[in-house]
C-alpha cells in the first residue's frame, strides 16, 4: 500500500503491530519477542525473529584458558532468553498497549510519522539481567535499532554481545566498510578501512570449527542474496539488505552457521549444509588472545565485564 503523506500505514493487530509504506511492509510480533516479519520489494528477510546474542563459537584459546567453561551460563542465554514485556510509542508518545481489545479503537486507516517498539528481555542466567531492544521505523522504511546490557556484576565475562539476524536463505556476497580481513579487539594492526567485497560466506576450516569471520569499526554492510524461500518466486534478481551504524561503528559477522551449530560440530564435515545466512551486529566481542593455547587468558583490555552497561544502534535499510 503507498504511502498517505509520506506516512506509515500502522494496523494494530490482535498479535502483531503491522508498518508498512512504499515497497516495504513489517511485522513486529507481541508474542515472539521481536521483529517477526521484513519484506522488502516482496522479498522477506528473516526466518526467525532477531533477538540478543551472547554467545561465539568456542575458540582453541578460549578451551585453551577455561573461558568457554567460566561463562557457560551466555550460551543458555543466547538459546533461551525471553521478552517479557512490549511497549509501543507512536509520534514518541507512549500509547497503551494495543493487543485485543484496545486496538479495537483503531480503524485500518491509521497513518502515521514515526513507530517506536520497544522489546525488554530477560536472560536466561542466574542471576538474570535485561536487555532493551527497541525498533524505530520511520516513512522511508529506515529502522534504527538500539540495544541496552543492563550491566549485573554477579554474572561471567561475556564472549559476544550483540543481535543476531537469521535470514532464510543463503546469501551470495556481502560488501562492507571497515577494517579489511577478519579482525577482532586484539587483532586490528593488519585492517586498513575501506570498503571490500566478500563472495559466497566463507567459514575457515580449523580442524575443530569455531568462531571466525568477525570484522571490527565497520561503517556499514550490504547483504546480497538472490533465492527466497517462495516456490512461487522466479525471480533470480540479486536483492539487498544493509546495516549502518547510527553514530558509533560496530562489529559484524556473516555466516552460513549459528554460533551454536558451530560449536556443535567437532569436526568441519560434521556442519550441516549451508540453507541460510546468520548475520551478526556486535557492540561487543571478546579478543581472541593467543599468547599461547594453553592456559593464558585474554590481555584484560580485551575482556567484555558484564558488570558494566552495554550501548549500541545501527540503522536497517533498504
Amino acid at each position: 500500500m503507498a504511502n498517505q503523506n509520506n506516512q506509515l500505514h500502522v494496523v494494530y493487530g490482535d498479535g502483531d503491530l503491522g508498518i508498512s509504506g512504499d515497497n516495504f511492509e513489517y511485522l513486529f510480533s507481541y508474542s515472539r519477542g521481536g521483529l517477526e516479519s521484513l519484506v522488502i520489494d516482496h522479498k522477506e528477510w528473516l526466518y526467525r525473529e532477531p533477538k540478543p546474542t551472547f554467545w561465539r563459537a568456542t575458540t582453541d584459546n578460549d578451551r585453551g584458558n577455561g573461558f568457554s567453561r567460566r561463562s557457560a551460563q551466555w550460551l543458555g542465554a543466547d538459546l533461551f532468553s525471553q521478552a517479557t514485556e512490549v511497549t509501543v510509542k507512536v509520534n514518541g508518545q507512549p500509547i497503551e498497549f494495543p493487543g485485543a481489545k484496545t486496538n479495537n479503537r483503531y480503524s485500518n486507516h491509521e497513518y502515521e510519522n514515526q513507530v517506536e517498539v520497544r522489546y525488554r528481555f530477560e536472560t536466561a542466567t542466574v542471576p538474570t539481567t535485561t536487555v532493551l531492544v527497541s525498533y524505530t521505523v520511520t516513512p522511508d522504511g529506515t529502522i534504527a535499532v538500539r540495544v541496552h546490557f543492563e550491566g549485573n556484576a554477579a554474572l561471567p565475562e561475556l564472549p559476544v554481545f550483540g543481535m543476531r539476524f537469521v535470514l532464510p536463505t543463503v546469501a551470495t556476497s556481502y560488501e562492507y566498510t571497515g577494517l579489511s580481513e577478519e579482525t577482532y579487539p586484539d587483532r586490528l594492526a593488519g585492517g586498513r578501512h575501506g570498503t571490500y567485497r566478500i563472495d559466497g560466506l566463507p567459514v575457515t576450516k580449523y580442524l575443530v570449527p569455531q568462531d571466525c569471520g568477525v570484522h571490527m569499526k565497520t561503517d556499514s554492510v550490504t547483504i546480497t542474496r538472490n533465492s527466497t524461500k517462495n516456490n512461487a518466486d522466479h525471480s533470480e534478481r540479486p536483492f539487498k539488505l544493509t546495516f549502518e551504524k547510527l553514530t558509533e561503528p560496530f562489529a559484524f559477522s556473516c555466516l552460513p552457521y549459528t554460533a551454536e551449530e558451530l560449536e556443535n560440530a567437532t569436526h568441519i564435515e560434521e556442519l550441516p549444509l549451508k540453507r541460510r545466512a546468520v548475520v551478526s551486529i556486535l557492540g561487543a566481542v571478546r579478543g581472541v588472545g593467543g599468547i599461547d593455547s594453553w592456559g593464558s587468558d585474554v590481555e584484560a583490555p580485551y575482556h567484555i565485564s558484564a558488570k558494566q552497561n552495554i550501548d549500541f544502534g545501527f540503522k536497517i535499510s533498504h
